[in-house]
């Protein structure tokens, strides 16, 4: 098994690092990095679901995806100023919303509305997959304060959630892939998946040549791996309700 340029064998994650609690305000936050991809994630509940909801008596979960102006070498606008949304963005925002509500019961909630919010601090690559696994542990983390504060009183979670970016280069499979190997790889694609090994989204295209089906099933192994890997690293911390008086806590994987 040959090395990348960092080191890293071709079914190694970047070094992992989720820092909770980054927000006194949100009812669940973290800081998830990967390798030097940074995204600050936060949750929040709030009453009240769209107008195709009213009187149903469920709930809805809505996500939006930003990247902040020196998240790039070159400065990122803000979209405010430029009164418009980025169609990146939104599609992005779109995608960590449906991968979420995948496994979040949303009949638990009531008409109530879970908001979350990913910034991208800096990009690396994978900022998508990462705010997805982001915003898992922030809703994961802000479940249990809604537990424990009696907000929402069911179950919500079924499931774990956590996205990988893979890349084939050279009839080599690549995990969680970098930005300077986004931009060298035959095909990148991004896996969805549930702690329970289903997919729930799976994104790819081929950037050069077209790939064979044989290679996509070895895209598949590798998330898998890449996968657990991130819910062995979730489980490295007891997770407790965040309040304002308490301290951030720090889950590291660094192998």
């Amino acid at each position: 098994m040959s090395l990348r340029r960092d080191g890293r064998a071709s079914n190694q994650m970047r070094p992992l690092k989720i820092t909770y609690g980054v927000y006194g305000n949100a009812h669940g936050s973290c800081l998830f990095e990967v390798g030097n991809t940074r995204v600050l994630c936060a949750v929040m509940i709030q009453d009240g679901v769209p107008p195709f909801l009213r009187g149903t008596g469920t709930g809805w979960l809505t996500a939006e995806y930003a990247m902040l102006p020196a998240s790039t070498a070159m400065r990122t606008s803000r979209e405010i100023t430029l009164m418009k949304r980025n169609n990146r963005s939104v599609e992005i925002s779109r995608l960590i919303g449906r991968a979420l509500r995948a496994v979040v019961d949303l009949s638990a909630l009531g008409e109530k509305t879970i908001y979350i919010d990913c910034d991208v601090l800096q990009a690396d690559g994978g900022t998508r997959t990462a705010s997805i696994s982001g915003a898992y542990c922030a809703l994961r983390q802000a479940t249990q304060r809604w537990a424990v504060e009696g907000i929402v009183k069911k179950t919500v979670l079924r499931d774990s959630i956590v996205a990988v970016s893979v890349g084939a280069l050279n009839g080599q499979v690549l995990l969680d892939v970098d930005f300077s190997e986004d931009s060298q790889v035959d095909a990148d694609f991004n896996f969805v998946m549930t702690g329970s090994g289903t997919i729930i989204e799976l994104q790819g295209a081929t950037e050069k040549q077209p790939i064979s089906w044989d290679t996509v099933q070895m895209m598949h192994i590798v998330a898998r791996k890449g996968i657990d890997d991130i819910l062995v690293a979730l489980d490295q911390i007891p997770l407790v309700a965040y309040t304002p008086a308490s301290q951030p806590s720090v889950c590291c994987s660094s192998k």
